[in-house]
């Protein structure tokens, strides 16, 4: 078996590679396809620069499990770059603030060209585990995540840290990929595998 430092590490290779672009990088559609196909709000959607789209790969659509609202503090777990916290950002207006944390260097970089090129204020990305999230105990009124569990080692960890982000009565909004079978053994057994 793999320790969970060979994953992340993995993760960090493939993500920094994605961080250009998501192109061709998976069997679902990317980019601005992915967004729409997703649902997200088209006129949101469409008022995007390509440069923010092109390394989009989310899995799903957290925004579609409720409403963000104004004033809201929210986090980003696994931002990638910036598409979903560029979206809350414009939700929760100027008096709400948006963070993100991301593991891959790639990543984090590209998301703060992303926001800066939104013309964002109030927003804070960090390069940050899931596993050890750098944020006092219940900040968040809202956290989002978008395929990006799936990736971590220690699910039950990055749970923990989540549920001690958010504030009580706040909400967890995210989209994964699940697994509803074993793997064969040469996936289950393929580090690769960890970040596809």
């Amino acid at each position: 078996m793999f320790d969970a430092k060979d994953i992340q590490d993995s993760v960090r290779r493939k993500y920094a590679d994605v961080s250009q672009s998501a192109e061709g990088k998976f069997n679902y559609p990317t980019g601005k396809d992915g967004a729409i196909a997703l649902g997200y709000d088209l006129s949101a959607v469409e008022g995007m620069a390509d440069e923010i789209l092109e390394s989009f790969c989310g899995v799903g659509n957290p925004f579609a499990l409720g409403p963000l609202q104004r004033g809201d503090r929210v986090l980003d777990v696994g931002c990638g770059a910036g598409f979903d916290l560029i979206t809350a950002w414009y939700l929760v207006g100027q008096t709400g603030q948006v963070s993100g944390i991301d593991l891959t260097p790639g990543m984090v970089a590209k998301a703060m060209r992303n926001v800066e090129l939104a013309g964002l204020a109030n927003y804070e990305i960090r390069l940050a585990d899931a596993g050890a999230i750098p944020y006092d105990d219940a900040v968040f009124d809202v956290i989002i995540s978008n395929g990006v569990l799936n990736l971590s080692p220690d699910k039950e960890k990055s749970f923990k840290e989540i549920y001690r982000v958010l504030r009580p009565g706040g909400r967890f909004q995210f989209a994964d990929i699940v697994r509803k079978a074993d793997l064969p053994g040469n996936v289950a057994n393929s580090l690769a595998a960890w970040s596809d």
